[in-house]
């Protein structure tokens, strides 16, 4: 090619050509992902992929690297539910612009050193202006000016008030008239005293006049001359503008009054200050009128009442036995949680390598339990049958949040034990956290237990492995005090849902005819009839301030009944406050009964002084509280005076055993032994324990013994 045919331009061409041709064209492995991801994008967005095209579903993914999540999030945000757009703002007024500041054009003590500003006060010059003649108007006479006839009245007036005072003091006149006489015979002359030149002074004066000659009196201020000196002087209100507006003010506040006799002034102004002064005493801060009492008759309105029994039950095991998965599955077979949803989260578990964690993070909501993969706090949720309204507790399974476990527990009417029946599995959760929690639910009080067999289909759902598990639980149970008739079996999967809500369609699982779990909950539904004749005691498990003010209690009645308007007392900071509203499942009640979850809005009281743990009971029957408590306690490893932690639901205190006042008998509650320095496990001890604050607690309630993490000991406060 010749030198002068050569084109840059068709040069630079051809590779954009080609580059744009590379860039256009997919690899086989792209159009393989930007043909899943589509289908995935439009399964995900279900009914609105009609909003979208193709070409903005797969330009989405290709932006974001085959992220289906984000791209869902993308288009949902741009293209299906835009969000709305801004109303505009009102054009904002330039802020005035500031004078320029004006430096000052001469520096302060510029002129110290001038000669013509040490000049002794002796030698200044005192210039007296000289009088100004009050001339008549150009081309005047000389006559006087004309006086109007108010005028020349005025003057009359005063010519004969002048001369009749004169007609009664003639001595006087006389001697102001000698006065001007003239008389200059006796006047000496007197010489004028001139001042001394400057040499003069400078050879004859003491050091003390020359000083005080230096001295000035007068300094000169050239800053004063500034524009920006005279601006700041005025920039303020004068003393005079503060008194014509407060003037103005008070004018316009005061309405006109008609005159009254001056007689009556001093009697009415007497009457107003002491009106004023009884105004000012009974000035006083008050609080809304706390919510009347409809002095309902709670426990009969609850009998009569057609509505739903209300339940909470506890799900505890080991961990890893699936607690999480289980009562993710429930929810998802009850309709309460949307498949989308899960959906969603077993997309996020696949990422993590946790594909089968995606049920369990329904209640797993924290990244920290995500990450980790057990349960931390008690997570709690609500679903109904046709008879029931439940509450789950899902409580942790892992060792390190045993009192939250506790927690959880305590406010439980039932329990659902989950094991795990996989091989090697169950033998270790039975070593580990599944005894313990077994023994904290019948320390708690806790009588009645499902057992959820869970993860049988890894077995080939074997009969023979189910009927081993509940033999060894069954006696396990029973030997810590659990009725026969108070246990339940169930055979269940909780990540593919057979016997949870419907039977499993399984062949292998063709042998179990008993109840489903949504089933076994329903018939272990306790009564709470004899708990509403107790006085009211509430455990706070959470408190909510809203902006209106209002501070909500939130808990589960462990006794009594409540209604709006109650007088209520928080121990132990001992602060009152009247019910305001009480929630109940998202619906507002006038009262509410033993056994429910509520949420109570109360009026008069400060949430500074509310913490989670503390009890709520009326004012007319309220719960002591106190440090020295005297304990029977079922010891679980060795008892001696020793620092201790006590624990009640959400309380939790620190203390220590002082002393032990004596063996009982397990059965009749004898003394054996009086004062013995050591409890075994297994035994039964009266126990002095002195705690470290106080707490509100009383007898007949159960509590737990834990110390370097292990429960040693539970029992009744006596």
């Amino acid at each position: 090619m010749a030198p002068q045919d050569y084109d840059d331009d068709d040069f630079v061409d051809q590779y954009d050509e080609d580059l744009g041709e590379e860039e256009d064209e997919l690899s086989p492995e792209d159009k393989i992902a930007m043909q899943k991801g589509t289908e995935e994008v439009r399964k995900a967005l279900g009914e609105e992929a009609s909003k979208v095209t193709v070409a903005q579903i797969q330009e989405a993914l290709w932006h974001y690297y085959y992220d289906i999540d984000k791209s869902v999030a993308y288009l949902t945000r741009t293209f299906i539910a835009p969000p709305p757009k801004p109303a505009p703002k009102a054009a904002q007024k330039p802020a005035p612009k500031k004078a320029p500041e004006e430096k000052p054009r001469i520096p302060p003590n510029f002129f110290d050193d001038m000669p013509w500003l040490n000049i002794p006060r002796d030698r200044e010059t005192t210039f007296i202006e000289p009088p100004r003649l009050c001339g008549g108007l150009l081309g005047g006479t000389g006559s006087a000016p004309k006086v109007s006839k108010l005028q020349a009245l005025a003057a009359m007036r005063k010519r004969k008030i002048e001369e009749k005072k004169a007609q009664e003091n003639p001595d006087s006149l006389e001697g102001e008239v000698t006065k001007l006489a003239l008389s200059d015979a006796n006047q000496e002359n007197t010489g004028t005293n001139h001042a001394p030149s400057a040499f003069a002074q400078a050879l004859f004066e003491s050091d003390s006049e020359a000083d005080q000659r230096h001295r000035r009196d007068v300094f000169a201020m050239p800053y004063t001359q500034s524009s920006l000196f005279v601006a700041s002087v005025f920039s303020e209100p004068s003393p005079d503008d503060i008194v014509l507006a407060a003037r103005a003010k008070a004018g316009k506040k005061t309405p006109a009054t008609p005159k009254t006799p001056k007689k009556s002034q001093k009697n009415e102004e007497t009457s107003k200050d002491g009106a004023l002064a009884g105004g000012v005493a009974n000035l006083k801060v008050t609080d809304s009128p706390p919510p009347k009492s409809k002095g309902i008759d709670v426990i009969k309105e609850f009998e009569q009442s057609a509505s739903k029994k209300h339940a909470s039950f506890v799900v505890v095991g080991h961990v890893d036995a699936g607690k999480s998965t289980l009562m993710g599955r429930l929810l998802l077979e009850l309709k309460l949680v949307q498949e989308r949803t899960v959906d969603k989260y077993r997309r996020q578990a696949e990422k993590m390598g946790k594909t089968s964690f995606a049920l369990a993070w329904v209640f797993d909501q924290r990244s920290e339990e995500r990450d980790r993969g057990v349960t931390i706090d008690i997570a709690t949720n609500h679903f109904e049958t046709d008879s029931t309204n439940f509450t789950i507790l899902d409580a942790p399974g892992h060792r390190d949040f045993v009192p939250n476990m506790i927690a959880g527990a305590s406010q439980a009417d039932f329990a659902v034990l989950v094991i795990d029946a996989s091989t090697g599995a169950y033998e270790k959760g039975l070593k580990g956290q599944t005894k313990e929690h077994v023994l904290l639910l019948r320390s708690l009080g806790v009588q009645r237990i499902v057992v959820a067999v869970n993860k049988l289909e890894a077995v080939g759902w074997s009969q023979e492995r189910f009927q081993e598990i509940s033999e060894e639980i069954s006696g396990f149970l029973t030997g810590l005090g659990f009725q026969e008739k108070s246990i339940k079996f169930i055979p269940i999967s909780g990540l593919n849902g057979d016997n949870i809500v419907k039977r499993s369609e399984d062949e292998a699982c063709s042998w179990y005819t008993g109840p489903t779990l949504i089933e076994g909950l329903e018939a272990s539904v306790p009564s709470t009839v004899r708990s509403l004749q107790k006085p009211f005691r509430m455990a706070i498990s959470e408190i909510f301030r809203s902006q209106q003010g209002t501070t909500t209690l939130a808990g589960r009645i462990d006794s009594g009944t409540i209604q709006v308007g109650d007088a209520l007392l928080v121990q132990p900071s001992g602060e009152s406050a009247h019910v305001r509203s009480i929630m109940l499942d998202t619906e507002t009640r006038d009262w509410a009964v033993a056994g429910q979850n509520v949420s109570i809005g109360l009026a008069g009281i400060d949430p500074v002084h509310v913490k989670v743990g503390d009890i709520v009971c009326h004012t007319k029957d309220p719960i002591n509280v106190g440090d020295t408590f005297t304990m029977k306690a079922m010891a679980f490893a060795h008892l001696m005076p020793m620092p201790v932690d006590l624990h009640r639901g959400r309380l939790h205190a620190a203390g220590q055993i002082q002393s032990i006042a004596a063996l009982l008998d397990k059965a009749t509650g004898e003394v054996i032994k009086k004062k013995p320095k050591v409890v075994q496990p297994g035994s039964v001890a009266r126990v002095l324990i002195k705690l470290d604050t106080k707490v509100p607690l009383e007898a007949g309630q159960r509590v737990v013994i834990r110390t370097g993490g292990e429960t040693i000991a539970a029992g009744l406060l006596e």
